[in-house]
C-alpha cells in the first residue's frame, strides 16, 4: 500500500515561517497538540487507529531532499540557519501517540515545540485520507470533476462582469482536509491552467515546487497563542507575537490572523506601527463583512490608505460568498480568498471537521477566543474565564 505522506514538503507554507520563528525566538518552548474532530463522521474514526499508527510510522522515517532543501532555500523569507536545521530533522514516534475511547480516535502531540508543531498537517490529512478511502470512491471522484468544473464555469462567467478597482484572486489552502493527494493535485492543476487569471497560489509547499505556483501563508493561531506562555504579561501577548514576526520578517510574509482572541481585542493592539508594518489581515472566523468594515474603519482612524492594504478571507468559503465579499470590499481595499474544503473536498461526501489544535505551552494552558461561536479552544475553564476578562470577550 502506497504511503500517504511521499514529502515533508507536503503541508502548509505557515508551518515552515511558524517553525523558523519559533525556532529562532523560542527554541525551548514545550507544547501540546491535540486531534479533534468537530462533526460526526460516517463510521468511528476510533475503527483508523491502527492505520493511523502505520502512517505515523512510515512519517518518521522520511527526511527533507536535498531537491527540496534548495527550493526552500530559494525562498528569499526562508533563513540558511533553519534550513540547516531542517537537513538533519526527523520526526521523532515517541512525541506522538494514538488512542482511542470508545469510538472517538485520540491523537496528541508532546514535546518540543520545534520537534511536535510539524505533526498537525500530516495528522488532518492522514487521517481525512484514511477515512475517504473506505467510501465510495468512484463516485465521488465523478461528483467532485463535475463540481470542479461547474465552479471553473462560475469564474469564467464572474470574469464577465465590470471590475472593481482591484483584481479577484484566491488561492487553494485545501491540503488540510483534502479528499486524497491525487485529488488535491488535480484540483490544482486544472485550476492553474484553466483560470490561472484568478487562481494565485496554493499553501501546500510540495504541490506550489512540483506546479510551478507561489507559496501562500503566514502564521496561524498557534502561533500567536505560544505567546500567551512565553513570560510577557498575557494582555501584551499579541503585541509581542507581532514585534517578534517583524524582526523575523522584515516585511515578508505581512498578513496578520486576528482572531486569537477576538477582532475588537486585536485591533486594540494593532496600532499605526504595526498597521505601517503588516501588508494586511487574515479573516478566519465571525461575520467577514462586520469583520472587513471594522478593518476598514481600524486603517481610516489611522489615516492609512486601505487601497495599499489587504484584507484575506479563508473562513468556511466557497466561490459565491468570496465573489458576494469581493464585491463588498475591492473598490476600497484589496482583497485575496483562501479557500480550503470546497476545493480539495466538494465530491458530495460530507467532509470531516478535524482540527490538530495547540493546548498547552509550557506546562500553561492556551487558548483561541474565536468570533464564532463553536470554535474557541481552551482545556482549561478558568484560564479562558481569565482571558475573556483581560480582553473583554463576551462569552460564545
Amino acid at each position: 500500500m502506497t504511503a500517504i505522506v511521499c514529502s515533508l514538503l507536503e503541508t502548509d507554507l505557515y508551518k515552515f515561517t511558524m517553525w523558523q520563528a519559533l525556532l529562532h525566538s523560542h527554541p525551548g518552548a514545550h507544547t501540546e497538540y491535540a486531534f479533534v474532530c468537530r462533526n460526526t463522521p460516517a463510521f468511528p474514526l476510533a475503527e483508523l487507529k491502527a492505520d493511523v499508527e502505520r502512517e505515523l510510522d512510515h512519517l518518521c522515517s522520511l527526511s527533507f531532499t536535498e531537491d527540496e532543501l534548495d527550493y526552500l532555500r530559494n525562498l528569499r523569507f526562508i533563513k540558511s540557519d533553519f534550513v540547516d536545521f531542517l537537513t538533519v530533522f526527523r520526526f521523532q514516534r515517541k512525541f506522538i501517540t494514538v488512542d482511542t475511547d470508545g469510538d472517538t480516535l485520540r491523537i496528541v502531540a508532546t514535546g518540543p515545540q520545534v520537534h511536535v508543531m510539524g505533526f498537525e498537517i500530516y495528522v488532518l490529512y492522514i487521517v481525512n485520507a484514511l477515512y475517504f478511502q473506505r467510501l465510495n470512491q468512484s463516485q465521488a471522484l465523478t461528483e467532485a470533476r463535475k463540481r470542479l468544473a461547474a465552479k471553473i464555469d462560475l469564474l469564467r462567467e464572474f470574469g464577465q462582469q465590470p471590475a472593481k478597482k482591484h483584481p479577484f484572486e484566491f488561492f487553494d489552502f485545501g491540503v488540510r482536509r483534502r479528499y486524497s493527494g491525487a485529488w488535491h493535485e488535480e484540483v490544482v492543476r486544472t485550476l492553474a491552467r484553466e483560470v490561472p487569471q484568478y487562481f494565485k497560489g496554493t499553501s501546500n509547499v510540495y504541490l506550489a515546487k512540483k506546479v510551478g505556483l507561489i507559496p501562500i501563508g503566514t502564521m496561524a493561531h498557534e502561533y500567536l497563542q505560544s505567546y500567551q506562555s512565553f513570560g510577557v504579561r498575557l494582555r501584551d501577548f499579541q503585541k509581542a507575537a507581532l514585534e517578534d514576526w517583524v524582526q523575523e520578517y522584515r516585511g515578508d510574509l505581512g498578513t496578520a490572523l486576528t482572531d486569537v482572541v477576538g477582532m475588537d481585542a486585536f485591533l486594540a493592539d494593532f496600532d499605526l506601527y504595526f498597521a505601517k508594518l503588516f501588508d494586511g489581515l487574515r479573516h478566519d472566523s465571525g461575520d467577514p463583512v462586520e469583520w472587513g468594515e471594522k478593518a476598514l474603519a481600524h486603517y481610516v482612524k489611522l489615516r492609512l490608505d486601505a487601497n495599499t492594504k489587504r484584507l484575506v478571507f479563508s473562513d468556511g468559503l466557497d466561490l459565491p460568498t468570496a465573489f458576494s465579499l469581493y464585491r463588498t470590499f475591492a473598490g476600497r481595499i484589496m482583497t485575496g480568498f483562501g479557500i480550503g474544503t470546497n476545493l480539495t473536498n466538494d465530491t458530495g461526501l460530507a467532509p470531516l471537521n478535524i482540527v490538530m489544535k495547540l493546548t498547552a505551552c509550557n506546562g500553561q494552558p492556551v487558548a483561541k477566543l474565536s468570533d464564532t461561536p463553536g470554535k474557541t479552544l481552551c482545556t482549561d475553564e478558568t484560564f479562558l474565564a481569565y482571558l475573556r476578562q483581560i480582553f473583554h470577550h463576551a462569552t460564545i
